[in-house]
């Protein structure tokens, strides 16, 4: 086993850590930030946020868009959903499935999260983090430098490529030990905690499960139009976006092309809007 390693790095202050610690062991670790459809305003930030991150680090970013197929496994999650339409053990085997793939692309032996046991309700307790290891096919092969030793010890453990003694013990919510190693080694560049997923979102999660109700056919814009503006469904085959301000009315109109039908007002200030669906002269 080499001393090579990829880290999810989110741009948030637990992988940042993680990767840090690694990194401290003399392991060549490369980050590895994944995009979707489905990224809220934070979420698109901490992308940004990640860059920053491995630039201070001082290691280099590999950035890949979860794609098309990730619509998928949001419409069908074998695991089921959390409070809303976020498929967050589905979505954790996905990305580790994808990272095993750039692990082995790029050389590397192991793959580096910064999961910290108990702080996520969803896909961060033991049975699940297990299942998630499993099913991506890295099985003893995923280093967790923050709650290490809440877990049997890793291939790259017992090999002596990474230090046990070194990692540790943190669990539960709370980031007081994550803030001491932050001071500790003078890190930056990191975003706040906090969800930045639009499927998290009671809102979003409503206008989400009407596409996929009521449009088998949706495309990629339909997704993206799902983050602007008000959507009213007019009936089981039309729907109407009302755009809420005036960046709103921008993007609409910059995303208009047939088959929606852009609608504008007539002799008076006000929004733009977007129908789609069949259409006649008195829904108009």
């Amino acid at each position: 086993m080499n001393r090579k390693a990829i880290s999810l790095l989110s741009g948030g202050v637990d992988s940042a850590l993680a990767t840090k610690m690694i990194m401290e062991q003399g392991i060549d670790v490369i980050g590895l930030h994944f995009t979707s459809l489905f990224s809220n305003k934070k979420e698109r930030e901490q992308g940004s946020q990640a860059l920053r991150t491995a630039a201070e680090l001082g290691i280099r970013l590999i950035v890949r868009d979860k794609g098309p197929e990730y619509i998928e496994v949001v419409k069908k999650p074998k695991y089921g959903y959390g409070k809303h339409m976020n498929p967050c053990v589905d979505c954790r085997i996905f990305m580790l499935n994808r990272a095993k793939i750039i692990m082995e692309e790029e050389g590397a032996s192991f793959i580096i999260t910064g999961e910290v046991l108990g702080q996520r309700p969803m896909s961060q307790r033991r049975d699940t983090i297990q299942l998630i290891e499993k099913g991506s096919g890295l099985k003893s092969l995923i280093v967790r430098p923050l709650s290490a030793k809440h877990f049997s010890p890793t291939i790259p453990e017992t090999e002596g490529i990474v230090d046990r003694e070194r990692l540790l013990d943190i669990a539960g919510r709370a980031r007081t030990i994550q803030y001491e190693l932050v001071a500790r080694y003078n890190l930056k560049a990191f975003s706040c905690p906090g969800g930045g997923c639009l499927l998290t979102d009671p809102i979003y999660a409503v206008k989400l499960r009407d596409l996929f109700t009521h449009d088998p056919m949706f495309t990629l814009k339909d997704i993206e139009l799902l983050s602007l503006g008000r959507h009213f469904r007019l009936s089981k085959t039309t729907k109407f976006i009302v755009g809420r301000n005036q960046g709103e009315n921008e993007r609409l109109q910059s995303l208009w092309s047939p088959p929606y039908l852009l609608l504008s007002p007539s002799g008076f200030k006000g929004p733009l809007g977007i129908l789609k669906g069949l259409i006649d002269e008195s829904m108009i």
